[in-house]
């Protein structure tokens, strides 16, 4: 069997695009094939046309916040809209090409670890929040959506709906995603954690 090897964010796709073009294409992309303007899909996702329009404009990197509604509102996962998708069964994403979405606010770095593979709903990230640092809240996904979370380094709380959780250093934590939820590091120094996003059972 074949290894092929996943083009990410060096070489997006064909033609070397940078990964912020990837994201504008796939945003423009997916919102036509739903058949929803600039203002439907901003009133779906609580995110403003201008934004959007910037975004598909490749001249706006959203914020990890404004990607997962934009993402919810749109019904993908979060690495779809981060690479192009992929019809291949063994894939090789090397390090330097795995997709990476830095928001320069919080200074929270997200790194596309999982293939986007159609007719699989996973994400598989990992998380690295800055000293004290907070992702801000997510948008509750569509019932069915289940994550899970390994702590590789630090603290970290995660507040999923009205309950608050503390995930230490090798503790794991599994959650029902379709309420509002938000991660923080608890420590002065960088937390590290890998998420999967299960949208398999969505509905």
């Amino acid at each position: 069997m074949t290894v092929r090897t996943i083009v990410g964010r060096e070489q997006a796709a064909a033609g070397g695009r940078s990964q912020i073009e990837v994201l504008a294409e796939e945003v423009r992309r997916r919102r036509k094939e739903r058949g929803l303007s600039l203002e439907q899909l901003g009133t779906l996702a609580g995110v403003s046309r201008s934004m959007i329009s910037k975004i598909e404009r490749a001249e706006a990197v959203p914020s990890t916040t404004v990607l997962s509604r934009l993402a919810e509102a749109l019904g993908v996962t979060f690495s779809r809209l981060m690479t192009p998708a992929v019809e291949r069964e063994v894939l090789l994403i090397p390090a330097s090409r795995q997709p990476v979405l830095r928001d320069e606010a919080s200074g929270f770095l997200r790194r596309c670890l999982s293939p986007v593979l159609p007719g699989r709903g996973i994400d598989w990230v990992l998380n690295t929040l800055p000293p004290n640092g907070s992702t801000g809240e997510f948008v509750a996904h569509r019932r069915g959506v289940s994550e899970y979370i390994f702590v590789l380094k630090g603290r970290l709380r995660a507040t999923v709906g009205e309950r608050s959780i503390v995930v230490e250093e090798g503790d794991s934590l599994y959650f029902e995603a379709d309420a509002g939820h938000a991660f923080a590091n608890l420590g002065a120094e960088p937390c590290q954690y890998f998420l999967v996003i299960d949208a398999s059972r969505a509905r």
